[in-house]
């Protein structure tokens, strides 16, 4: 008998977890699902990244109680303005949208945004419905357009009422030692080929016409395209979760602002998130924190902060 040869196998190219990789349809993310009580969500712009020592609390790490250096991601957080609640009522289809109420007095660059009738709707009108979303806008500290976006609520309606058209402060929401996730859009990278996209192995210099393609795209029958199949197509700028992030602290900007502020942001003026760890999207991009759907078995206190690196970072 002669030799047989192998069928040749390799691993599929790219994750199918994300798909279609297309581009966001705004910078800044719409977040679907929501747990926890109270306001469940608060939002902060990336300034960037440094490190800081402290004091290890992990369970059973094998360096529990020693001085260790920790990758973290600054974001400022300027307090929210709860603009508005929205109601649902679940149908069939889903939950859909029976009205919302807003603020008398809203911000004149959200008013133009926003397409409502004055006194449309009233607090009586909504005796029946299912469940409760605010609508808040940011306060932007380096541009002049507020994003306006929604955040669960679970808890008593009647307290929005007295907390309409006031700002929201990130310390109502969160507090340090517990876990977040974030959901951002990330860096937009344009228009790539598959060994950039997928990771594609380049060919042999002795292949036929081109080295950067994956080569073998599906056979004659079925005549088609399967949708698994490495091709070129748009690359970043697409709206991810990561899950499970350390809130490891809440406080002013002085205490982490380098001297001259953070590359291609500036200085922090008013309170921020220290998370453990990076965040999706660049620069100065909108990031909405909300309580973890699936927290892990991180301690729920924060480690003992000894040091915090205030030179100006290059990297992320």
């Amino acid at each position: 008998m002669g030799h047989q040869i192998g069928k040749r196998e390799a691993p599929r190219r790219g994750s199918l977890q994300y798909w279609p990789r297309k581009r966001a349809k705004r910078i800044y993310p719409r977040v679907r699902n929501w747990k926890g009580e109270g306001i469940l969500g608060f939002a902060g712009y990336k300034a960037g990244m440094t490190h800081i020592i402290a004091i290890d609390n992990r369970k059973g790490s094998p360096t529990k109680g020693e001085k260790i250096s920790i990758p973290v991601t600054i974001l400022e957080t300027p307090p929210l303005i709860l603009a508005g609640v929205r109601f649902y009522k679940e149908t069939p289809e889903g939950y859909k949208s029976i009205g919302e109420i807003w603020a008398e007095n809203l911000d004149k660059r959200v008013e133009r945004k926003v397409k409502r009738g004055k006194n449309k709707h009233k607090w009586e009108d909504f005796k029946e419905f299912d469940k409760v979303k605010l609508i808040v806008h940011t306060q932007p500290p380096f541009k002049k357009t507020p994003e306006i976006f929604e955040i669960g609520y679970e808890g008593d309606v009647e307290s929005l009422k007295e907390m309409l058209g006031k700002p929201i402060d990130v310390e109502q929401v969160f507090k340090p030692g517990e876990q977040v996730d974030v959901i951002a859009v990330t860096k937009g990278k344009g228009f790539q080929g598959v060994i950039k996209r997928f990771g594609v192995k380049l060919l042999s210099h002795k292949a036929e016409k081109k080295r950067r393609k994956a080569g073998s795209l599906g056979p004659w029958h079925p005549a088609k395209l399967s949708y698994t199949t490495p091709l070129p197509g748009q690359m970043g700028f697409h709206t991810r979760t990561e899950f499970n992030k350390w809130l490891l602290r809440i406080g002013e900007g002085e205490e982490v602002n380098p001297k001259g502020g953070f590359l291609n942001y500036g200085l922090i003026r008013t309170k921020y998130v220290m998370l453990a760890g990076s965040v999706p999207g660049s620069r100065k991009r909108l990031v909405i924190m909300r309580k973890a759907i699936r927290p892990n078995k991180l301690p729920n206190v924060p480690p003992e902060i000894v040091y915090i690196s205030r030179e100006c970072k290059q990297g992320n």
